[in-house]
C-alpha cells in the first residue's frame, strides 16, 4: 500500500459542497496552457457536480496568478478552482497523493495541465467507468495538436518476446490488426474499447474505490514510471484498465519537460525510470530477459547508426542504462 503524504501544503481551500468528481491538474510553469486546461473544462463541463483542483509545484511563472480572479468573477453557485501551492517541486504522484488525500470525490480525473478536453469527454469517461463494478480506470483518446492519434494504452508489464518483436521489426511479417492488438502502444490504432495493462497518465478518470484499495503513486518516482507502477498495481490488485476511444483529450505533450531538460536528459530519464521500475516490480529473472533483450536491439541499433554515420548518442546512453540493469539483476543487487 502507498501512503499518501501532504506535507508542504501552504494553501488548500476545498469546496465543503460534496461533488461527485474532482478534477485534478498538477502544474509546473504551465504558462498559457493552465488556463486553455481550465477552459476547455468549463467550456465542455460533465453533467455531474464537480471541482477543480490546481497543484501547483512551486511554478516560477505567473500561470496560477489569474486563478483567484477568474474564481471571484464566477457566478455563484459555480464550481470553482482550488488552489493547493506547494513551496518545493514534489513530483507529479505526490502532488496527486495531496488530491487524494483531502478529496472524497467517488470519481477523480487526472489531467496534465497542457491538456484539452473535447465536448462530452469527461461524461464518456464517467459512464464507461461505472459501466462494470471491476473498471477502476478509464482513459480516453489522446490526440497531438495537429490531430494525430497519440499513443496512450500500453501492454503492462513489458516483456522480453513484445520488446524483440517490436524492437526487432518482427512485428512486419504479422498482419498489421494482430500485431497492434497483440502488442499495443505505437502498434495499435486506438479505434476501440479494450481492456488494457497501462493507460496513460495525462488523462486518467479513477474511482476513488479503487484508490482507497491500491494506494495512490509511489513517491518514489519523482517523473516518468510513476502511471506504469500504479496502473500495474491496480491490475494485480484485480482492477480492470479500460480505454475508450469516444473520450477525447488533446495534450500538447511534455511542455513543462522541454523547458527543463535537453531531449537526451528527458530521454535519459524515461528510460532510467523505466527500468528502475522494471527492478522494483519484476523478477529477477524478467528484468534480466527484458534488460538483455533491450540490449541486443539497441546494440543492433547502434551499430547501423555508426555504419550510416548518424548520432549515436542516445542509443549509447540507452545501451549503458540497459548494461547497468542488466548485470544488476544478475548479481541480484
Amino acid at each position: 500500500m502507498v501512503a499518501f503524504h501532504t506535507d508542504n501544503l501552504t494553501e488548500s481551500h476545498y469546496s465543503k459542497v460534496p461533488v461527485e468528481l474532482c478534477i485534478a491538474i498538477v502544474n509546473w510553469n504551465g504558462g498559457p496552457l493552465l488556463r486553455r486546461c481550465i477552459d476547455s473544462i468549463r467550456e465542455s463541463p460533465p453533467r455531474v457536480s464537480y471541482e477543480i483542483v490546481v497543484v501547483d509545484n512551486a511554478s516560477t511563472d505567473d500561470s496560477t496568478a489569474w486563478l483567484g480572479h477568474e474564481n471571484a468573477a464566477e457566478p455563484i453557485g459555480e464550481p470553482r478552482t482550488t488552489l493547493i501551492e506547494n513551496s518545493e517541486n514534489l513530483g507529479y504522484g505526490r502532488a496527486c497523493n495531496q488530491v487524494f488525500a483531502q478529496n472524497n470525490a467517488a470519481l477523480i480525473l487526472l489531467l496534465n495541465n497542457d491538456t484539452e478536453v473535447r465536448p462530452g469527454a469527461i461524461d464518456s469517461l464517467i459512464t464507461t467507468l461505472k459501466s462494470h463494478e471491476q473498471i477502476g480506470a478509464c482513459g480516453p483518446r489522446i490526440l497531438n495538436p495537429d490531430g494525430s492519434v497519440q499513443v496512450s494504452a500500453w501492454r503492462n508489464p513489458p516483456s522480453a518476446w513484445a520488446i524483440l518483436l517490436s524492437g526487432l521489426r518482427l512485428h512486419k511479417v504479422m498482419p498489421a490488426s494482430v500485431s497492434g492488438e497483440l502488442l499495443l502502444g505505437k502498434h495499435w490504432n486506438h479505434a476501440r474499447r479494450r481492456k488494457v495493462g497501462m493507460l496513460s497518465g495525462a488523462a486518467m478518470m479513477l474511482k476513488r474505490e479503487m484508490i482507497d484499495d491500491v494506494g495512490g503513486f509511489d513517491e518514489s518516482f519523482h517523473m516518468y514510471a510513476e502511471d506504469d507502477e500504479w496502473c500495474l498495481r491496480m491490475t494485480r490488485a484485480g482492477w480492470w484498465l479500460v480505454f475508450e476511444p469516444e473520450a477525447v483529450v488533446m495534450h500538447h505533450g511534455a511542455y513543462g519537460a522541454t523547458s527543463r531538460w535537453t531531449d537526451l536528459e528527458r530521454s535519459r530519464r524515461i528510460t532510467d525510470e523505466g527500468l528502475r521500475f522494471q527492478r522494483l516490480c519484476l523478477s529477477r529473472s524478467q528484468l534480466a530477459t527484458n534488460t538483455l533483450a533491450n540490449c541486443l536491439v539497441v546494440s543492433l541499433a547502434y551499430a547501423w547508426r555508426k555504419l550510416t554515420g548518424r548520432p549515436t548518442a542516445e542509443v549509447r546512453m540507452k545501451l549503458e542504462l540497459y548494461a547497468k540493469y542488466l548485470k544488476l539483476a544478475i548479481l541480484g543487487r
